[in-house]
């Protein structure tokens, strides 16, 4: 299967998605339930520390994980009798998901989460890909491009009072879910990027609030950032007018990348060179400073979903892009819920470890000179960048 391409979803929901007449789950029953579930763990996550508390295991309130569990909870059910434990117990909704949050967020493998709680670990594999199809079928919606002027009016502002750029409407970038696969693989060439790792890599673009407003997963990791964003349907859209089209002060919108990045008429990067101008050095750090907030959502992305920071062994490279967009839309949910267990935690601040910066080798899109240059005397005041 090729690179995920997100389809136009709808209006992000904050309430059930469940066709049923049945309420949200209430928070007194998830406090219950965990009382019970959280004396399954044995091995590794009886001894973590992580395991001490709710909030602490799955890093999110009862609020935001109940919202999930509407989320998914028709297709989840349905045949849930299939779903038992070691001993033959069938499990409930909240054990479900449970089980597949601890999966993906502590990113141990399927036999150690199946140790762990109590259950085979074909039923581990079978919850998580039967939660991340759900998942994707029902809360893809908290992944969209702001389909409303006031939306994206919000985002300039914040992104201006940020980094001073006028009319910005996104940071891009990229980073690596690394691998291991089988030597007998023949396409473990395919998967190998430039720091000798065999990795599958995700873009996306990103607002101010670290929310994903459109993500592009599975390419190999030796794909150029150039190469993989030429690929994406996000590409064809601005290419074909019908994203970043607007104009504020004679100046288009358009949204920032690295150095990686090719510089294009919607796409502005850095300047490169050792004789820059002091406008050309201010925007520098002005982009620079800008950019941070998509290096800090994949950071929180990894924090949370561990199972895209570690080394997967020997993944299904047809699902693992799947399993990012799952990982990408939970990370949305936490942002939309404006989860408070989010807030009391500390992120480190490196995405991808050991990965040195890269150089786009394309020709500069003259469109995209021009704006950079317009954008350069704006925030410098003077006529010339």
């Amino acid at each position: 299967m090729g690179p995920i391409k997100k389809t136009k979803p709808k209006k992000k929901p904050l309430t059930t998605t469940n066709s049923s007449s049945r309420s949200p789950l209430s928070p007194i029953q998830t406090s219950d339930w965990w009382l019970y579930f959280s004396q399954r763990f044995h091995g590794t996550l009886k001894e973590s520390p992580e395991s001490q508390t709710f909030e602490s295991m799955f890093k999110m309130s009862m609020k935001t994980f109940d919202y999930i569990c509407s989320l998914v909870e028709e297709k989840m059910t349905t045949k849930c009798s299939s779903f038992v434990d070691l001993n033959g117990n069938p499990l409930s909704l909240h054990d479900m998901v449970a089980v597949v949050l601890t999966r993906l967020g502590s990113g141990e493998p399927l036999k150690v989460v199946g140790i762990s709680l109590g259950l085979n670990q074909t039923t581990v594999a079978q919850l998580t890909k039967r939660f991340v199809d759900t998942l994707i079928s029902k809360g893809l919606a908290h992944i969209q491009w702001p389909s409303t002027e006031p939306e994206m009016e919000d985002i300039k502002c914040k992104f201006e009072k940020i980094g001073g750029l006028p009319n910005c409407c996104g940071a891009i970038d990229t980073t690596h879910i690394l691998m291991s696969l089988q030597s007998v693989d023949r396409s473990t060439n395919f998967w190998c990027d430039r720091e000798n790792n065999q990795s599958m890599t995700l873009q996306a673009i990103v607002d101010p609030d670290l929310r994903f407003l459109d993500v592009f997963g599975g390419c190999p990791g030796r794909m150029t950032d150039e190469q993989i964003h030429k690929s994406s349907a996000f590409y064809k859209k601005c290419k074909g007018n019908e994203r970043l089209n607007g104009q504020k002060n004679d100046i288009q919108e358009y949204i920032v990348g690295n150095s990686g990045f090719p510089l294009l008429k919607w796409l502005i990067t850095p300047y490169r060179g050792d004789s820059l101008s002091n406008a050309e050095s201010l925007f520098n750090e002005m982009v620079v400073k800008t950019h941070m907030v998509a290096n800090e959502a994949f950071v929180k992305l990894k924090q949370n979903w561990k199972i895209l920071k570690g080394v997967l062994w020997r993944p299904d490279k047809h699902r693992l892009p799947l399993i990012i967009l799952a990982c990408c839309i939970l990370h949305n949910i936490l942002i939309d819920m404006e989860d408070e267990v989010q807030e009391t935690l500390a992120f480190s601040d490196c995405k991808d470890l050991n990965y040195h910066p890269v150089f786009c080798n394309a020709n500069d899109d003259q469109n995209g000179v021009v704006l950079r240059d317009k954008i350069a005397v704006y925030l410098s005041g003077t006529s010339t960048p």
